[in-house]
């Protein structure tokens, strides 16, 4: 699915009325119950083939095609490491693993299963900033960021380069386009999902099926558009949470760039319990609408001005 900026809203249009509260319980974007090829628990370090996979013996490298970083934050993840391992693909070029000062031995596993990955420490504390974080460290023409938690499987992401390669600016994941899906979301966290949808699709005239879902790609080239706040400040900054995505997907959007939406499943968590806090989180999401708002119209309002400047006075 493609997706515009301009486009009306297309989904969820009539759950936008939902009342605040009962919007954010059911936006709750916690791991999805779904048969996965192997069971995570059949798998330790031991498991994994380093030698087969990674950067070093990627095909095509150095080539015409582009490169591919993956953008993996993890916080006390070790015992799922070796699951999301076991299903990366080959020809990814650069692993950044960023670490978010876990209290378990994550960092010495992913040392082990990817010996010649970028490593990296979060400079704050959340999702959000560990991704910046892994950002900065990021090399490859493509960027694409995964769960550490085997939620998302890494399998899909030749899936979103493919999008990106044929003229998509964002590969904006969604369980709710084919051939994506779950197989155990109720239907009052879908319809609240559709909720906060219909309410960014109104707003800023997009499509999304799939606003809170994390596994997206894009181009490096467009990592200054999202003007997340520098890793050096060492007070909590806002973009530092899970309201990430949204401030990923939104500032993107209305950029004018291109969102193509690919299909993707999302299993449950392997190992270990979620940092997400459905409550406090979802309440980050609202507000972040809010709050993008205000900043894409102080954007146009300064766009417009630029338009309509006149060049011989700007130059004298």
């Amino acid at each position: 699915m493609t997706l515009n900026r301009r486009r009306p809203s297309t989904g969820g249009g009539g759950a936008v009325g939902l009342d605040a509260s009962t919007s954010i319980l059911l936006c709750r974007v916690e791991t999805i119950a779904l048969s996965i090829a192997v069971p995570g628990d059949q798998f330790d370090t031991g498991d994994v083939d380093t030698t087969s996979r990674g950067p070093d013996t990627a095909p095509g490298k150095g080539g015409n095609r582009p490169t591919v970083s993956v953008i993996i934050p993890a916080m006390n993840e070790a015992k799922n490491l070796p699951y999301v391992a076991y299903r990366m693909p080959d020809g990814i070029d650069q692993i950044v693993f960023v670490d978010g000062n876990s209290s378990d031995d994550t960092v010495e596993v992913a040392r082990k299963l990817w010996p010649d990955a970028t490593f990296v420490t979060q400079t704050r504390s959340g999702k959000g900033n560990a991704l910046a974080c892994g950002f900065e460290a990021a090399t490859g023409d493509i960027i694409v960021m995964i769960d550490a938690d085997g939620s998302t499987d890494p399998a899909e992401i030749p899936r979103f380069v493919e999008a990106l390669v044929g003229g998509a600016d964002l590969a904006k994941g969604s369980r709710f386009v084919a051939p994506g899906g779950s197989t155990d979301i109720t239907a009052l966290r879908s319809l609240g999902n559709k909720g906060l949808n219909g309410l960014v699709n109104l707003v800023f005239r997009t499509g999304f099926t799939d606003l809170c879902y994390g596994y997206n790609a894009f181009w490096r080239r467009h990592l200054a558009l999202l003007e997340l706040p520098p890793t050096s400040y060492t007070r909590p900054q806002w973009g530092d949470g899970f309201e990430i995505e949204t401030v990923i997907n939104v500032r993107l959007a209305t950029s004018g760039l291109e969102i193509v939406e690919v299909g993707s499943f999302e299993g449950p968590r392997l190992h270990g319990r979620s940092n997400l806090n459905a409550y406090s989180d979802g309440m980050r999401v609202l507000r972040t609408i809010g709050q993008e708002w205000k900043h894409w119209r102080e954007v146009r309002k300064i766009r417009k001005a630029t338009e309509s400047a006149d060049v011989r006075q700007l130059t004298a």
